[in-house]
């Protein structure tokens, strides 16, 4: 019997003659060969282009992190290999993907991965081949058996026959894009009529119908995924119409949006709705955006209009990037996957940057690599360049830059920053930086799905989420999620009333009817505030955050419930690791380090964490600590996880409110990397802090050492010099120059008109929004503002000249 690779030879060199045939036979029209051997050499091109994309240039395979990463590929490969077993409704014996009751149910979508992970094993085999170093580079046996797996796929199920089941996703990108890449990988060794059939199984399930509107599931990252399909089958097949077509769907991705999915003005990026996505769909569109624009560059097909794209960098993803590490509160489910964590999902991202960089201008392309690099050096707990998820491609793009000594490390800047389309804000300082997490009207206490996520119920109740420099990166990372008590997330108020995994349901996306949700900033300062409904719950709270040079000041209010249920909020939850056991410093008195020890403080004025930081307690504080392990498992939070029991130790602080409280209250101030020293300091000085008022109506402060003063508007009313009309966040710094800021916003989107007065002598407006109808000055600023409705709690900024 001939080889599998001498039928395949013969049936290429046949179809080619047959082929070419056809085309002396036809080829009438002046210049038409020529044309259509230029058309095939610039899809070779692109091929090569791609394959350069997914493989990875100019690394050294001897060197490390390169020579581990492909002994592993390697090894990956030599086990798909091994254990490849093609029979009826299955390619490997434990990834059948014939379902006996094809529907869209749970049962369905597992059935539907397993063809994408097949599709993705035969992928992992291809790259084995391919690169050097791998132990299988060039094996013929390898090869044979790709190319045998890829007509099993298509012979039995991802073909143009076949009836998709499951999940949209698995058959219009998870399959699509994998398999298309392979064959970029092993173009050469597929026969015209194997290339025909791929693409007509693509051309079944990813019809040219998915762009003609851009709604439902071709929005986003989603819309830029299936343009990746459609891009790399016409590329494959050699189809100039269809590169052209997907090209142009992914116009609709660059403008920003002003609601539903999509990049916002602000920097926000919103994917299923209501759901904060940076660290999730956001990654993967500007992944694919990315790598899109780079294949494309320079051919008939270029991506053009995408500055809008370009500048998402530095409005949307770069805020949340912090030493290495993505945020997690805008990483939806994506924090439930085991394997993966904070720091990785930023690897991926900052490698991306250095791709999209390529085609910015010189100005951007140079900042940006020096933002990257930064990021590379600081992250102690978890370098990119170690990271063997990351693949050979994006590590490559990292390793020329860090081995690139002409460009330096940029540090992280000090800034504030909004984004008051999906209820978050980014604060940054020298040593630290903190950001805040919050459900509203239009954006999702938090998301499940897919069996992912399950107890992530509490994630918009106000999480306050912080890093140091060179301590605490591994906060998250260090297998945080499944073994923190889900009800005292840093910085949440929250019922203790039980919740069932998944609360909401399957896709579900609960949100709160909560409108006042938002704040305002001048750039380097910041107010936040929230009216935190509970998620299945009848608990409520007015929660706000004042953001300063070396601390967060925070303050809650109107803090009610009657579930019958303990309400408490966590001032903080210190995820201690394996075996840490740092000191707790209650009022100068260091307090016992032992597991299990809980203890209550009736009036404490300041608290201490050894190597972390410092809370103060302005007026006192009725506050508890626990320490405590906790043992927990990732399949508990989500069903693809494992089994295997984690165990970490934790140091919580919180106020217990009561059972069923009624207007209960709180305020505290976190000090990030503060010492002991410092923080009894900072309790000691009465002058620092002046609470204006802390209750459902309004809440605010004022630091006469910053010159700064910011009331949260619930209602209409005085607070200290500062007095509105309606509902608002209003922000006042007085500057060392004789000028001053007043920043104010309408989070609630409900103002038709506002009129905020501060009680302080001005001689001049120096600058203003068109939404300032009105400005008087003299013994009191009186600033008239007209709808603000339209303005989606965006901050008015007004400069003014102090007498």
């Amino acid at each position: 019997m001939p080889s599998a690779w001498s039928r395949r030879t013969f049936v290429r060199a046949a179809a080619a003659a047959s082929l070419a045939a056809a085309v002396c036979g036809t080829a009438t029209r002046p210049g038409f060969a020529a044309e259509t051997a230029a058309m095939s050499t610039e899809f070779g091109e692109l091929r090569a282009k791609w394959r350069e994309l997914i493989l990875g240039t100019a690394f050294n395979p001897a060197a490390e992190p390169f020579r581990k990463l492909l002994a592993d590929l390697g090894t990956s490969a030599r086990t798909h290999l091994g254990t490849m077993a093609p029979t009826a409704g299955s390619l490997w014996p434990d990834l059948v993907w014939a379902d006996p009751d094809p529907d869209t149910d749970a049962e369905s979508y597992e059935y539907s991965a397993r063809i994408v992970t097949s599709y993705n094993r035969l992928n992992t085999m291809a790259q084995a081949y391919c690169q050097p170093g791998t132990g299988l580079t060039g094996s013929t046996e390898v090869r044979d058996a790709v190319i045998a797996g890829l007509d099993h796929l298509n012979s039995e199920v991802y073909n143009d026959r076949t009836a998709r089941y499951g999940n949209w996703w698995s058959w219009q990108i998870g399959a699509a894009q994998s398999l298309m890449d392979t064959c970029v990988l092993l173009h050469d060794h597929l026969t015209p009529t194997q290339t025909d059939s791929y693409c007509r199984a693509v051309d079944h399930f990813v019809p040219d119908s998915v762009f003609d509107s851009y709604t439902g599931t071709s929005t986003g990252a989603n819309r830029v995924d299936l343009c990746r399909s459609v891009i790399l089958r016409g590329i494959v097949g050699e189809n100039p119409d269809k590169v052209a077509l997907a090209t142009r769907a992914l116009a609709p991705v660059f403008p920003y949006v002003t609601s539903g999915d999509g990049f916002y003005a602000d920097g926000s990026f919103i994917q299923h709705r209501n759901v904060p996505y940076i660290g999730g769909y956001g990654a993967v569109l500007h992944d694919g955006v990315g790598r899109l624009m780079a294949l494309l560059r320079g051919s008939s097909w270029e991506v053009g209009g995408a500055q809008s794209f370009l500048d998402t960098i530095d409005r949307a993803i770069a805020p949340f990037i912090y030493n290495g590490l993505m945020m997690d509160n805008v990483s939806a489910r994506g924090i439930s996957r085991v394997g993966t964590s904070d720091h990785s999902r930023a690897h991926g991202l900052m490698a991306t940057i250095l791709l999209v960089g390529q085609g910015a201008t010189a100005e951007e392309n140079a900042r940006w690599r020096a933002m990257v690099k930064g990021w590379l050096r600081r992250d102690y707990y978890h370098p990119a360049l170690s990271d063997p998820g990351l693949g050979l491609a994006r590590t490559s793009l990292l390793q020329t830059l860090q081995d690139d000594d002409s460009v330096k490390a940029a540090p992280e800047p000090v800034e504030h920053r909004l984004f008051h389309n999906m209820a978050r804000a980014t604060h940054r300082r020298p040593g630290w930086a903190a950001s805040v997490s919050m459900a509203a009207k239009n954006i999702a206490h938090y998301e499940f799905g897919n069996g992912e996520n399950a107890r992530g119920y509490h994630t918009g109740a106000g999480w306050l989420s912080w890093w140091g420099d060179d301590f605490g990166l591994e906060h998250y990372a260090d297998e945080f999620w499944p073994t923190v008590d889900p009800y005292r997330l840093p910085g949440i108020t929250a019922s203790r009333k039980p919740l069932p995994d998944g609360a909401g349901g399957n896709w579900g996306q609960p949100c709160p009817d909560a409108t006042w949700v938002g704040g305002t900033t001048d750039g380097r300062f910041g107010a936040t505030g929230q009216h935190l409904k509970g998620l299945m719950s009848t608990m409520s709270a007015h929660k706000s955050w004042f953001w300063l040079e070396d601390s967060v000041v925070c303050l809650g209010a109107g803090i009610s419930s009657s579930d019958g249920f303990t309400v408490e909020t966590t001032i903080d939850n210190r995820n201690l690791g394996a075996k840490g056991a740092p000191a707790l410093t209650v009022d100068g008195t260091v307090q016992p380090s032992v597991q299990g020890w809980t203890a209550g403080f009736e009036d404490a004025r300041w608290a201490h964490i050894a190597g972390q930081a410092g809370y103060v307690f302005p007026g006192g504080a009725g506050l508890r600590a626990v320490r405590e392990e906790r043992t927990g498992a990732w399949r508990d939070i989500n069903t693809n996880g494992t089994t295997a029991p984690v165990t970490r130790r934790y140091l919580t602080l919180f106020t217990d409110h009561g059972t069923d409280p009624t207007d209960a209250s709180y305020a505290y101030v976190l000090l990030p990397g503060a010492g002991a020293d410092a923080t009894a300091r900072r309790a000691a000085d009465k002058g620092w802090l002046r609470i204006l008022a802390n209750d459902r109506e309004q809440q605010g402060i004022r630091v006469p050492g910053l010159g700064f003063t910011a009331v949260n508007f619930w209602a209409p009313g005085t607070v200290g010099p500062v007095t509105a009309s309606a509902p608002a966040s209003v922000l006042i710094r007085e500057n060392r120059d004789g000028t001053a800021t007043v920043v104010v916003s309408d989070p609630a989107r409900q103002a038709a008109t506002l009129e905020v007065v501060w009680n302080r002598t001005v001689s001049a407006v120096l600058s203003k929004p068109p939404t300032v109808t009105s400005a008087r000055t003299g013994s009191a600023l009186r600033l008239a503002f007209g709808d603000l409705t339209g303005q989606a709690g965006a901050p008015q900024k007004v400069t003014v000249r102090l007498t």
